[in-house]
């Protein structure tokens, strides 16, 4: 069946035989009209892309085809169908059955994402503060009344976050898969952070740690947990390290970053109770990679001076550049220096599966710890981060506490008291949300994604270089290409502005959102494939508003 666009929402209906499908259209339309509504359009039942197969939805087709001049939009859902969208975008379920009776999942805000803007409407923010309110709601407000809200005037007034065109910051990723694992963690509430509590379901998160530790090249002995993303990873590392290294009195510790790291580790640091002037921010090449040299050179001088070196944090993806430091280099100055290396791969380190991957990253596996984020690499909803630790028991040293309420924790190595490794006691099941779409897509299939995401930074930068005025600031290392337009003789205020001015252009077409970053005193723009929506088409679209965009601001600059 030929795909077409949706029209405008006027009535939907969920039912689960022909007939009452046949009767709720036929009870919409002898309802009156109300002035404000737009003409009826007609539309072919399924739309938006979805092709339905089976006894039941084929007799509600064909029942409907004398009223499809009438109909504004119908959605079956049912067990009886299947969406053309390849691989992992795929949904897998229709509805969930809930107390308040069967909650439709409205498919077409999936199916259509490739449609949807880029970004969200310029009223936004009115809309947001339209809705502050300070009291709750006395009397309930019926279900579909809440989702038609949320679909129709909350969710399209922001970024397309799950959208191809989402090329800005580092794209997460949104597998349908894994929402439907997080409504089953929710809904079923099961306690995992003590391994007794629900030995299974501990376990299913521990093997999601197993298979990341085996994908870094960890040995057995390993241990991580995982969190609500990078940041508090990177935390749990520097807390680790602290204790590993320094010991109770450690304020005379010394720890060290590029000017490229990501905030957070400065952050965590000054979380863990390090003051600013103790983390080091070193010098980067013409690559934007962490200088080893300036390393060594700095830990030296610390030491000369009466401190502590402990801790260097190395970067595998910045979030600049996609930036991959030195690790092999690194490694040996850190083993030589006996300081705790950590690495922020939370970009980059699911590309591990990758062979192209691998080579880039060559040393990773010698790192004391390192951060992983499925919900960048392995296209999980945000909201998951992993903390791997080489030698598992260093975590349980800097986390485990004791009290009389808890129950006996495991003597089993194989079994894992999560709260025993990590910082929390109440936590949610994040497990599941890595878990099921692995087992149900196998890891190749976010193999197959990730090297065409690679690949496809590449062509882009090609692409890109070809475009007459622009000029790329950085190759991609992992899958971000950054660029700008060149105006040499213009001051760098104005060339800032200019490039600025660019960035709007671009995004204002709505088809991609883009983001820029500074670098050394100049703005420069930003391309980051990282979706696993995101294919070649729409890199094409991108590189397209790119270049007349280009083209408009050089003839207007005469540059």
């Amino acid at each position: 069946m030929s795909r077409i666009r949706p029209p405008a929402v006027a009535g939907t209906f969920y039912p689960d035989d022909p007939e009452r499908l046949r009767a709720a259209v036929c009870g919409f339309l002898s309802r009156p009209a109300r002035t404000s509504s737009p003409p009826p359009k007609a539309v072919i039942v399924p739309h938006a892309g979805y092709v339905y197969s089976g006894p039941v939805a084929g007799t509600a087709y064909a029942q409907l085809l004398p009223l499809r001049g009438q109909v504004r939009r119908v959605l079956l859902l049912g067990p009886a169908h299947r969406v053309p969208v390849r691989g992992l975008a795929a949904p897998s379920a229709t509805h969930f059955r809930t107390p308040l009776g069967d909650v439709p999942i409205d498919q077409a805000a999936i199916a259509t994402l490739a449609e949807q803007p880029s970004w969200g409407s310029d009223d936004a923010l009115e809309v947001a503060r339209a809705q502050c309110r300070f009291d709750p709601p006395e009397t309930p407000t019926p279900l579909p009344e809440a989702l038609d809200f949320l679909f129709s005037e909350a969710v399209p007034r922001s970024y397309n976050t799950a959208g191809p065109g989402y090329l800005a910051y580092l794209p997460g990723g949104g597998l349908f898969d894994a929402a439907l694992a997080s409504f089953i963690a929710t809904a079923t509430n099961r306690y995992v952070g003590v391994s007794a509590a629900a030995p299974v379901l501990a376990q299913l998160e521990a093997n999601v740690i197993r298979w990341f530790a085996r994908i870094v090249g960890y040995p057995r002995e390993a241990r991580g947990f995982l969190t609500s993303g990078g940041s508090l990873a990177n935390f749990g590392a520097v807390v680790t390290a602290r204790h590993e290294r320094l010991g109770e009195k450690f304020l005379d510790g010394v720890l060290y970053a590029s000017d490229q790291t990501h905030h957070s580790v400065r952050k965590a640091a000054m979380l863990a109770g390090f003051p600013e002037a103790h983390v080091r921010v070193l010098p980067t090449d013409a690559r934007y990679r962490l200088l080893p040299e300036a390393l060594g050179e700095a830990v030296r001088a610390d030491r000369a001076a009466g401190l502590r070196p402990f801790l260097v944090v190395a970067s595998a993806g910045t979030t600049n550049t996609g930036a991959i430091d030195p690790l092999e280099q690194i490694a040996g100055i850190a083993a030589r220096e006996e300081l705790w290396l950590h690495v922020d791969a939370a970009y980059g380190g699911f590309f591990l599966l990758t062979e192209p991957g691998r080579a880039a990253m060559r040393g990773i596996e010698r790192a004391d710890s390192l951060v992983l984020d499925p919900h960048k690499g392995l296209f999980l909803p945000y909201g998951s981060g992993c903390l791997l630790v080489r030698d598992g028991e260093a975590l349980r040293r800097a986390h485990s506490l004791r009290a009389e309420y808890m129950p006996p924790m495991q003597e089993d190595p194989e079994l894992v008291d999560l709260c025993e490794i990590s910082p929390e006691l109440s936590r949610p099941f994040r497990g599941l949300q890595a878990w099921l779409p692995i087992v149900l897509h196998g890891i190749g299939a976010f193999r197959e994604y990730l090297l065409e995401k690679w690949q496809l930074a590449r062509w882009a930068a090609g692409r890109l270089a070809r475009i007459e005025g622009v000029e790329i600031v950085a190759e991609p290392q992992v899958t971000v290409v950054v660029w700008r337009l060149r105006a040499d003789r213009l001051e760098q205020r104005e060339r800032n502005a200019l490039n600025r001015e660019l960035l709007r252009r671009i995004n204002e077409r709505r088809r991609v959102y883009l983001t820029g970053t500074m670098l050394r005193g100049e703005f420069v723009i930003r391309i980051c494939v990282l979706s696993f929506r995101t294919h070649r088409e729409r890199l094409e679209m991108a590189l397209e508003d790119i270049a007349d965009s280009v083209r408009s601001l050089r003839a207007e600059h005469d540059l």
